[in-house]
């Protein structure tokens, strides 16, 4: 396989916008995204709460959307999905996406409201076996995708259920129903069969990362935020996923959804064999843990152990209500309230947290 190249840069409030356009060129944009095809923005709203390190961070949009009309990029949409427990209006809102797409005029489209778009049944030109097995009478993706470039915006941050999440993690939400936490128990295996779907329906894939706060713990929402003032960017989601995982402390290699992609040959999961361009990260870890709460472990107790022959019961009849209202209120109600609103708090006092406050797209 060809050396990957991994674009990643020290950068701060002052210079953010300049400089993820400037990584964008780095990491070669433009050999990866169909100039003529329309480009969508799929950001990553993990909570639609703000929580630094959950989220798409709105100079991460901005930044990247600057770097995309100044390439010569004009037909640009962000697709945003839903999940059982966020709120993508709320998530919207509260990040502070509104006033960019305001202020640049972008569409903004909605992968689960009918005139946004229609879900119809793919089938894969390569095999997908981990998809096929779980939805045996075939699964649907959104028509809107196909045709058109793919540019995800996620976070450097760990995850409960595969160590670490980013570029390939975030087509879960875009290609995915609400159906998708049939997979949690092979989510590894999903990962790999939807980066085969994605170079089978979009012509350029590129991902623009943000790791000016990176998040550590049971995430992808109850994590303590870490200030590191970086961005990365590649063409590989692999590389890009396994780049942001040796900063973190993990051996790439040993994520099962990185190895699989590398041997599968759908992007390079080696360190030894991607181009780092940028920031020396041959000594860099920030000795990232993962660790549970309280809804991490009820749903390991579901999707790992030996409990898991209840699955069909529990999380395929509307018995699963029960556990999206539970985990609800203890993300929203109870962990937020009082615990994440002292972790927010302490970030606003840091200069991304400050920026975060006064922040207005076009200054």
């Amino acid at each position: 396989m060809a050396r990957a190249k991994v674009a990643i840069l020290k950068t701060s409030p002052e210079s953010v916008l300049e400089d993820i356009p400037r990584l964008m060129e780095i990491a070669d944009y433009k050999k990866f995204l169909d100039s003529t095809a329309p480009t969508i923005l799929k950001d990553n709203i993990s909570w639609h709460l703000m929580f630094p390190g959950a989220n798409t961070t709105p100079w991460q949009l901005e930044g990247t959307v600057l770097g995309l009309q100044r390439g010569g990029y004009g037909n640009l949409v962000c697709v945003q999905n839903e999940t059982v427990v966020t709120d993508a209006f709320k998530g919207e809102e509260f990040n502070k996406y509104k006033p960019i797409f305001e202020h640049y005029n972008l569409e903004v489209r909605y992968n689960f409201l009918k005139d946004d778009m229609k879900w119809e049944i793919y089938q894969p030109t390569n095999e997908t076996p981990t998809l096929h097995k779980i939805f045996p009478h075939g699964f649907r993706i959104p028509d809107f995708f196909l045709g058109k470039n793919i540019l995800h915006l996620p976070t450097v941050k760990t995850h409960i259920y595969t160590t670490t999440t980013g570029s390939m993690k975030n087509a879960f939400g875009g290609l995915l129903n609400t159906r998708r936490h049939y997979t949690h128990s092979v989510i590894h295996e999903t990962l790999v069969d939807l980066l085969t779907i994605q170079k089978e329906i979009h012509p350029g894939i590129f991902t623009v990362m943000d790791g000016t706060t990176c998040g550590s713990g049971p995430g992808p929402r109850t994590m303590l935020p870490h200030e590191k003032n970086l961005i990365l960017a590649s063409g590989d989601s692999t590389a890009i996923d396994a780049v942001a995982a040796k900063i973190m402390g993990f051996d790439p290699m040993s994520l099962k959804y990185i190895r699989l992609a590398h041997e599968k040959g759908l992007g390079v999961g080696e360190i030894d064999e991607i181009e780092v361009i940028g920031e020396d990260i041959s000594e860099m870890n920030f000795n990232f843990k993962v660790g549970d709460n309280m809804a991490s472990t009820v749903g390991d107790l579901f999707w790992f152990s030996p409990l898991k022959i209840f699955q069909k019961l529990l999380f395929h009849t509307p018995l699963v209500y029960l556990f999206v209202y539970a985990s609800a209120v203890y993300h929203d109600n109870i962990w937020y309230p009082r615990t994440g609103m002292k972790r927010v708090n302490e970030w606003k006092k840091t200069t991304w947290g400050k920026f975060f406050e006064d922040y207005q797209p076009g200054k």
